[in-house]
């Protein structure tokens, strides 16, 4: 579904990406791990069209997107929740939902889908009135989730969505992933919390210096000295 072939990405003269390549298959998670500035958000970027490439290609389902819009990219169903959830905090959980649905003209599908993320996510439903910035952490962070639901993606890409949130409440969100997921869209997991990106994923890299240097099976990767001590808190 989405195959990134030797992408190189500098910022002025910093090379953040060398020839990062790596694949999303339809129905998979995929975990991006790796240090801070090790190019995982730059990846998904590049990828989303919010940054250009200077070498490589990126292609989504049987397209060649390595240069076509921010807009264009979530209109053909790759949708981007980057870090820090970056909802509209003056908006209501409503109005928020409904920027999610910005390239529909049908009011009614729009509707439709606004729905199944109240369904998927009862809180959102019960808040639906109230603005964006008076949620909890964990709430905030289930409204970018369920705004990018409403833009109907094919391929999810997330940026470290259990950011600043509690245990449990980040248990509750790889749930929330886990049943996008079941219900038929693919997504790309950039998490520092390896292990529970690692219990969810069907496979994993592991980036270094805008590279990948490991590419596995999840389980497999879990159980690799190197990621546990590099990731997992040497346990």
């Amino acid at each position: 579904m989405l195959e990134i072939d030797a992408i190189d990405v500098a910022y002025g003269g910093v090379q953040a990406l060398h020839g990062m390549s790596l694949r999303v298959d339809e129905g998979e998670i995929v975990a991006l791990l790796g240090n801070n500035g090790a190019g995982k958000t730059s990846t998904l970027s590049a990828v989303s069209g919010l940054v250009r490439t200077s070498g490589g290609r990126i292609c989504f389902d049987g397209r060649d997107i390595t240069k076509a819009t921010p807009a264009e990219i979530v209109g053909a169903g790759l949708v981007h929740v980057p870090e820090g959830r970056r909802i509209f905090s003056t908006l209501s959980v409503r109005e928020n939902l409904q920027m999610g649905g910005y390239l529909l003209r049908d009011q009614a599908e729009l509707a439709r889908r606004i729905e199944t993320v109240y369904e998927l996510l009862p809180r959102l439903g019960e808040r639906r009135d109230q603005d964006g910035g008076t949620l909890s952490g964990g709430e905030q962070q289930m409204l970018a989730l369920g705004r990018a639901i409403v833009a109907g993606p094919k391929l999810l890409m997330l940026d470290e969505p259990s950011m600043g949130l509690a245990p449990l409440v980040v248990a509750d969100v790889m749930r929330v992933i886990a049943e996008i997921n079941a219900a038929g869209t693919a997504v790309l997991l950039v998490e520092q919390n390896a292990k529970a990106a690692l219990k969810i994923a069907t496979r994993g890299y592991v980036v270094e210096n805008g590279r990948c240097v490991l590419d596995a099976p999840a389980a497999e990767l879990a159980d690799d000295k190197r990621v546990v001590e590099a990731y997992l808190g040497g346990v």
